[in-house]
């Protein structure tokens, strides 16, 4: 019987006949100084130029993944490996699969997701010419930054294409995206599933290709940042509303008192309608992050968090639309005595900072409050739990 597989190195491929030569023959070396039985996996694309039949007869197995994608053709290795490690990396001779020891290493000292660092700061080296400016200065670390910040995630080059997981890790993970955030994905998911990470250092070369690469920066980066914001709702909706609702608050509550000035710079009544609506986004905003967290929990999108379940049983639904009553009702108080001061002018002409000064207040909390009743009853709905009933019998 043919020794198992223990480790699959595997390249998705588009159209990398000029590359895939010399990368199959690193990779063949990697597996040889790891020591361990393994194959080589080529995720076809759908290439036109006969990268195929390259890899064929060097020996790897090619499979054919038809949706396109860098996500969904590593997604169609994964899949189809026989290897119990996996270690992915560009076709485009960019990386060095000879240092796949460095990754068997971590995957025999029991590490689940082994990322490949090619960043200063984790040891890694970025060889002249091998990285656009711009994607080197800026993209890489400033989203690794975002994603270490967000996830608490320990690896340092969020986005390196060399990296290696094991097939029990990739089947916890239950990745779904098929484009370049794939990538993101891995890192967010292996993180909040609490795996095993860890990084080694390794080095980006100048890619050997004559043709341009499949990477677009600007639109690939909004990508991954697109797919990191709406992954964290803390970062992109609570803290940005939290902010918000206290600065308005703040503000609309020292100016319902009356104008001040800071320095040079006098505040007034419009000042407190700008107040005003700052509070209400901000309120929108935390209430934003919790409709996220909810279904995103509820959906299997993210982990469940002790911390929401903790607050959701303390601010139950009755306790929101009490809450709710209390702000509408000092709002409809607000608003009723200023109909008060109005009919006492004998519903004449009344000064309208002094008018706005008592309106503005009185019409924040009446809204304030309606979002609070209605936002309650969204967020008990979010956190029904439904059960599959089986069909009565007939």
């Amino acid at each position: 019987m043919a020794e198992p597989v223990e480790l699959t190195i595997l390249m998705p491929c588009l159209n990398e006949a000029e590359t895939i030569a010399r990368c199959i023959e690193k990779a063949k070396a990697g597996i040889q100084k790891s020591g361990v039985p393994g194959e080589i996996l080529i995720a076809d694309n759908g290439s036109t130029d006969g990268s195929q039949a390259i890899a064929e007869k060097l020996g790897a197995r090619v499979i054919a993944v038809k949706e396109k994608g860098y996500g969904a053709a590593l997604i169609g290795g994964c899949n189809a490996a026989l290897g119990k490690w996996i270690l992915m990396g560009d076709a485009d001779d960019s990386y060095d699969f000879s240092q796949a020891d460095r990754f068997v290493k971590k995957f025999q000292e029991g590490f689940e997701l082994v990322m490949g660092c090619r960043l200063p700061v984790g040891g890694g080296t970025i060889l002249p010419g091998a990285m656009p400016w711009k994607n080197r200065w800026l993209g890489n670390p400033v989203l690794s930054f975002i994603g270490r910040l967000f996830f608490k995630c320990p690896a340092h080059d969020f986005h390196c294409g060399l990296r290696g997981l094991t097939k029990a890790a990739f089947a916890k993970m239950d990745l779904q995206t098929t484009g370049m955030e794939f990538a993101s994905e891995m890192v967010i998911s292996a993180t909040l599933k609490k795996l095993k990470i860890t990084e080694v250092p390794v080095t980006l070369s100048k890619d050997g290709r004559s043709r341009p690469p499949h990477l677009k920066p600007w639109r690939d980066g909004w990508r991954h940042l697109r797919f990191m914001l709406l992954f964290s709702p803390r970062w992109l909706f609570l803290f940005p509303g939290i902010f918000l609702s206290l600065l308005g608050l703040a503000f609309g509550a020292r100016l319902a008192l009356g104008d001040f000035q800071i320095g040079e710079v006098q505040f007034n009544v419009g000042t407190l309608a700008v107040a005003a609506m700052t509070t209400i986004i901000g309120f929108q905003l935390v209430a934003f992050a919790f409709f996220t967290k909810v279904f995103a929990i509820a959906e299997g999108l993210l982990p469940d968090d002790p911390k929401l379940t903790r607050a959701l049983k303390i601010f139950t639904l009755e306790k929101g639309i009490i809450l709710g009553l209390l702000v509408l009702l000092a709002g409809i108080v607000l608003l009723a005595h200023s109909f008060w001061i109005w009919k006492q002018t004998g519903f004449g002409q009344l000064s309208p900072t002094d008018n706005l000064r008592h309106l503005i207040p009185a019409v924040t909390l009446i809204v304030l409050g309606i979002q609070g009743i209605f936002s309650s009853f969204f967020m008990s709905a979010l956190g029904l739990k439904t059960s599959k009933r089986k069909p009565p019998a007939i």
